[in-house]
């Protein structure tokens, strides 16, 4: 079983978030496939079962590298309903769009039928950081990953 973690990142901040997040998907025993937007392949999508998604905030959304990533992947569109997704955002300041990006993140994957979960207990759709992601931010990341991890081992035993 494998889950893609793909990202963008300018500043290394939501580099180092989705480094966290392979890391939460490895120690719950799932392949992680980290990849930058530049490196990823719409093609890897049929051969996973979970993916998850970072950028950084650009206007409240994500950046336009992912968004051509996500719309590339209309090719698949009606086949991912399988998958398990999850997103992740890092941005410049509190009250800049964090939210409104990882909720765009999750819309794309729910268009596919994915399957995501939420996180009652903080981070509720996702993971953001302000800046440069802090333990907190890094430890919420792993959190993320494992949770993909875990929900993906449980629909494919």
């Amino acid at each position: 079983m494998k889950v893609l973690v793909v990202f963008d990142s300018h500043t290394g901040n939501t580099g180092l978030m989705a480094e966290a997040v392979a890391q939460g998907v490895r120690d719950s025993g799932i392949k992680a496939v980290l990849k930058t937007v530049d490196e990823a392949s719409i093609d890897e999508l049929p051969q996973v079962q979970g993916v998850i998604l970072g950028s950084p905030v650009y206007y409240g959304l994500p950046t336009g590298k992912i968004k051509t990533w996500i719309d590339e992947s209309v090719k698949y569109h009606g086949k991912l309903t399988h998958l398990v997704g999850g997103a992740f955002c890092s941005a410049g300041g509190i009250h800049t769009g964090s939210e409104t990006t990882i909720l765009a993140l999750l819309q794309a994957c729910l268009v596919h039928g994915m399957i995501i979960q939420g996180n009652p207990h903080g981070s509720h759709y996702g993971v953001a950081s302000k800046g440069a992601p802090g333990e907190k931010e890094i430890e919420n990341c792993k959190k993320l990953g494992s949770r993909v991890a875990e929900l993906v081992k449980k629909l494919n035993p």
